[in-house]
């Protein structure tokens, strides 16, 4: 059980991850992002607030982790700075995820077309949010014990270099536990969400104009050289959309 939990669970999750975001792209290239043709003005606040507070808070959780040691925290102005961070960086994804999610969930209009996976997407967003605070403040942790080094950030780094380590999360206090299921909910559900091509339609936007921009430095080079112009193939390009994605 220890081993199915803290082992092949977080690999299915990571599995569903890469996966679901291959099969979207196939599916329907991340075009299922809105409910409607137009960004009304707090849908083009939402995306705004979630692309600055998830990748705020991404960045706040990797610096922690390379900063903090085996069992303390960051100290002195780096960890202060990393708190206040954090603290800015929950609201403004929660509000944004609110102000993408929530109304569909209440408008009869489109709440047709919404999937069991948007109803469970804002409560685990929440959940990942709450425990990352709980774990955050617990009092167990002081400057010479810091769990979340201890037990989550041991446990990501053996996952991470293949000598999985589940005794750690195993004996580990159950905030701790509940900490790192939500996040492994999250990324097993992420690609199938609405919220996925916040960030994935942007990526594919700039991958296209990178690649438009090489192709006819590619071609010259190649006329020079007495090679024939390479045939037109169809290529499949970021899905066009509102300019805000």
């Amino acid at each position: 059980m220890m081993v199915a939990l803290w082992v092949w669970l977080p690999c299915a999750a990571a599995l569903s991850f890469v996966i679901g975001h291959v099969w979207r792209y196939r599916h329907d290239g991340f075009r299922s992002h809105l409910y409607g043709p137009r960004l009304d003005r707090a849908q083009r606040f939402g995306i705004r607030a979630f692309r600055i507070g998830v990748p705020l808070l991404f960045a706040v959780r990797v610096a922690e982790a390379l900063a903090a040691g085996p069992h303390s925290r960051p100290q002195g102005s780096l960890g202060a700075i990393l708190l206040t961070l954090q603290l800015v960086a929950v609201p403004l994804a929660l509000a944004g995820a609110g102000l993408l999610l929530v109304p569909p969930l209440i408008s009869a209009d489109i709440r047709s077309r919404v999937t069991p996976v948007d109803r469970i997407t804002l409560p685990v967003l929440v959940a990942t949010m709450t425990t990352g605070i709980l774990v955050t403040f617990d009092t167990g942790s002081t400057d010479n014990r810091y769990r979340t080094a201890e037990t989550l950030f041991t446990w990501a780094r053996s996952l991470a270099t293949l000598h999985p380590a589940p005794e750690v999360m195993h004996h580990a206090p159950a905030v701790y536990q509940a900490r790192a299921l939500v996040i492994m909910a999250l990324f097993a559900i992420w690609p199938y969400t609405r919220l996925a091509g916040i960030f994935t339609i942007p990526a594919l936007h700039l991958a296209g104009r990178l690649a438009a921009a090489r192709r006819p430095r590619i071609t010259a080079s190649r006329r020079r050289g007495g090679a024939a112009p390479p045939a037109r193939v169809g290529d499949r390009r970021a899905p066009a959309g509102d300019p805000t994605w």
